[in-house]
């Protein structure tokens, strides 16, 4: 197991508040010096701010452009791996995120499509999939939606990106896992579901203990509250730290194929009752470009896009890192986007749409992306 983030929510009044984002930075550091020392690979530290529209000019994409340019290079500086500027609520400001998403390389944002308390925002699920479609033409292989998405019924305080933003005034620390290795070496041991269930929850309880008992002597240390851990169940890149590896371990046969259900809802009810202090999704993600098992089982055809929104009915996040074509549609990407968040109003949970458009390929070619943070898989149908 790995720490994949640690982010830190902080709240900005001004696109000017350098400061701000200079001490988050600086406690993002110590956080992962602190986490290091005690044996952990920490991967990356992440900021994510209140929504970008409460704090810079919208009347202005010019304007918004330049000042989001410069907090890069404050963050740069700071030497964060990835900085959030939060949800956007606005259709309008939604329009603005592809030149955004174009000028800059680690800033990355969502758009909002609405929440169990205000139902789908359709006009933002339309204008977030115009967003997608323009930013995969217009950046190198389409990566540029790898730093954006769509989300709905989402609360502040996910650690991951792009989904992540902050609530509130005060500042907060978050922590995610990379940690498919464990469900991996757990279902290896037994076929019994029962057995492989608690396997599975012993250890993963036991791996998140020792973390948050070390994030709350961190909090009290450095003054920022603790928020607590995304325990979402998410890969690595190699093969003993695949979710769908993982899942064929258990013996009801291959991921996509029946009893996939079976086991996503039973890793998930897991999760949901772990006992420690859990903030974001904390739930199972099933990232296609950044699991080695889903990318070779989504090649084979073994499962679908719609496979992913029904696992999602009694599990994850959502669809995450789903390659498809550069030519897609947008009313149907719009579809993908309002199917989701129909799922996630309706059920009350979060959920969020992250598809990597890439121009110039045909459903069954091959990502070219070359991407430390990715594997490369066929692109799926819509």
């Amino acid at each position: 197991m790995k720490i994949r983030t640690v982010t830190t929510g902080i709240h900005l009044s001004s696109g000017k508040d350098i400061s701000a984002i200079e001490r988050a930075a600086a406690f993002n550091r110590t956080a992962a010096s602190f986490f290091q020392s005690e044996g952990y690979d920490v991967q990356t530290i992440r900021v994510a701010t209140n929504s970008w529209e409460e704090y810079i000019n919208t009347d202005s994409e010019d304007e918004a452009v330049k000042t989001i340019v410069e907090i890069e290079r404050v963050a740069k500086k700071c030497e964060l791996s990835f900085f959030n500027i939060g949800r956007t609520m606005k259709s309008e400001s939604i329009k603005m995120l592809p030149a955004i998403n174009k000028a800059t390389s680690i800033i990355s944002c969502s758009a909002h499509l609405g929440s169990f308390n205000t139902g789908i925002l359709f006009e933002n699920a339309r204008e977030a999939a115009q967003t997608m479609k323009r930013i995969g033409n217009e950046t190198e292989n389409g990566y540029g939606n790898f730093r954006f998405c769509a989300s709905a019924n989402c609360s502040g305080g996910i650690p991951y990106f792009p989904t992540g933003f902050h609530e509130g005034k005060e500042s907060i620390f978050g922590l995610g896992f990379e940690c498919g290795d464990i469900a991996f070496n757990a279902f290896s041991e037994t076929k019994d579901l029962q057995a492989a269930k608690r396997l599975f929850h012993d250890r993963f309880l036991s791996e998140a203990k020792k973390v948050e008992k070390l994030a709350e002597v961190l909090s009290k240390k450095e003054g920022i509250r603790y928020n607590g851990i995304d325990v979402s169940l998410n890969p690595g890149l190699l093969t003993e730290e695949s979710i769908a590896f993982a899942f064929e371990n258990i013996g009801l046969g291959t991921f996509g194929k029946p009893g996939t259900l079976t086991v996503a809802g039973m890793i998930t009810d897991v999760l949901k009752n772990l006992e420690v202090k859990r903030c974001g999704y904390s739930g199972l993600m099933l990232p296609v470009c950044e699991d080695a098992g889903l990318a070779e089982r989504a090649n084979e055809g073994a499962y679908n896009i719609s496979n992913l929104l029904l696992y999602s009915a009694v599990c994850g996040c959502g669809l995450d890192v789903v390659p498809i074509p550069g030519n897609t549609n947008i009313e149907s990407i719009e579809a993908i986007l309002l199917d989701t968040a129909t799922l996630a109003i309706k059920l009350n949970k979060p959920l969020s749409v992250r598809m990597l458009l890439v121009p110039g390929k045909k459903v069954g070619e091959c990502t070219t992306f070359n991407s430390p943070y990715m594997v490369e898989s066929n692109l799926m149908d819509v």
